[in-house]
């Protein structure tokens, strides 16, 4: 395995053209659990270019019905990113003085459910976010209601 650069700004450019509208590749899920991970996704593919196709565990996209739990649950997300060992993009949980454009942040709630997975846009002079669901470009992340935060800081990217 080897590992590639995350490019951020391909990453941030794609959030910035698709933030506002949908990407007729993939579905929208926005009325049937939400897109905020799915538009993260999206993202996240645009700057790393790799997908990890492993039956239940992996983070892929082919159509509505045929992708990983990964790519459009907050919570699969992050276990993918934080704990995958193979293909794909690959994370850690950092300070939020620690992230940069094209990272992840998700908001949870009081009892540490988390729920939407926006990506970061820019950094200074405030965190500046794009999503899906509710639809945002460069919304300021504190304008979200939100009792608790998580910043998934995107390392790297592991290919064959």
């Amino acid at each position: 395995m080897k590992n590639l650069s995350y490019h951020r700004e391909r990453a941030v450019d794609y959030a910035r053209q698709w933030a506002l509208r949908r990407n007729p590749a993939y579905y929208d899920f926005e009325h049937i659990g939400g897109d905020c991970t799915n538009f993260a996704s999206q993202c996240l593919y645009a700057g790393s270019g790799v997908m990890n196709f492993t039956p239940v565990t992996g983070w892929y996209y082919r159509s509505s019905y045929d992708r990983a739990a990964a790519w459009t649950g907050v919570e699969y997300l992050y276990q993918f990113l934080t704990g995958s060992t193979g293909p794909g993009p690959y994370a850690r949980v950092v300070p939020s003085r620690e992230a940069q454009p094209g990272d992840i942040v998700q908001l949870g709630n009081g009892s540490g459910s988390f729920y939407h997975s926006p990506v970061i846009t820019a950094v200074r002079p405030a965190i500046l976010v794009a999503a899906h669901t509710f639809d945002a470009l460069d919304r300021p992340l504190d304008s979200y209601a939100f009792d608790t935060l998580r910043f998934l800081h995107i390392e790297g990217v592991r290919s064959w």
